[in-house]
């Protein structure tokens, strides 16, 4: 395969907390509409927290002519709340959902009337018939509270089953952990595409911060490279944009279908991560 093969792109966003958070992740999706993504889509905060900014970020996305994927957890939810927020959805012009089961906010028991993701699936399934693009998503190198690689590898089979088209992968930085995740729910008999999610590395310490909340694995070698540049936020910048397109190359070499941005409302690495991989 050729450097310059074109492979879709996505990217993420999160709704802003302020008037000015607004405006400027205007400017940022403005920039990166240049990459031509497949979709955008915005994130839903622990226990739909975010619920109101997230359907009002996806509003904004399909006026300015973008195809807008909401995602949608079911922590906590009924299917009587879930059901109205799937009319909304629909009635927005919302043809892309991400199914997730989602967080729970601190301090919160379970409740609800889905136990998982797959749950929730199967409701949107039963209840919207094929209205929905159904994303779930995926972890190459294991949920966090997952009881084991199997059985995450069978939760994962469970979404597949209950009607998802596709699904986006948490982030990683060893393109080993992707492949052999793909080569194990192809195992299952599971055909969907699985599409890789991508972070950007701008900050060691927000890198660091995330990754230990979401069970991501800094390879040591980058995790000693990042603590090498102290406070040189240039050095970390320029390593990032290296490390992060030279995974983005081995992922396209080696068939994978797209490549899933988490912009964190930022444009600058993930253009310049595409520019270098010619799209």
């Amino acid at each position: 395969m050729t450097s310059t093969t074109r492979i879709p792109v996505s990217v993420e966003f999160f709704p802003p907390k302020t008037p000015e958070g607004v405006e400027k992740l205007r400017s940022v999706r403005q920039q990166l509409y240049a990459l031509k993504p497949e979709f955008c889509s915005v994130t839903f905060g622990a226990g739909g927290s975010t619920q109101e900014g997230t359907f009002n970020t996806v509003r904004d996305i399909l006026a300015e002519g973008m195809n807008a994927a909401s995602h949608f957890s079911c922590v906590g939810a009924t299917k009587a709340t879930v059901r109205e927020q799937l009319a909304t959805l629909k009635t927005m012009g919302v043809k892309r959902l991400v199914a997730l089961r989602g967080d729970l906010p601190s301090g919160y028991g379970a409740g609800g009337e889905f136990q998982y993701a797959s749950d929730l699936v199967a409701f949107i399934r039963a209840e919207t018939g094929d209205d929905f693009y159904l994303e779930v998503a995926a972890y190459p190198e294991v949920h966090p509270q997952a009881k084991s690689p199997e059985s995450d590898l069978l939760a994962f089979a469970a979404k597949v089953k209950a009607g998802a088209n596709s699904a986006i992968t948490q982030y990683f930085y060893n393109s080993d952990a992707y492949f052999r995740f793909v080569e194990d729910v192809d195992a299952l008999g599971v055909q969907i595409p699985v599409v890789p999610g991508i972070m950007p590395i701008a900050s060691s310490t927000q890198l660091m911060r995330f990754s230990d909340a979401c069970g991501a694995e800094i390879p040591r070698w980058i995790r000693l490279r990042l603590q090498g540049f102290g406070d040189d936020s240039a050095s970390i910048k320029a390593f990032g944009l290296d490390v992060v397109t030279d995974l983005c190359e081995q992922l396209r070499a080696g068939g994978a279908p797209a490549l899933h941005f988490y912009s964190m409302n930022q444009s600058a690495a993930t253009l310049e991560i595409c520019s270098r991989l010619g799209l």
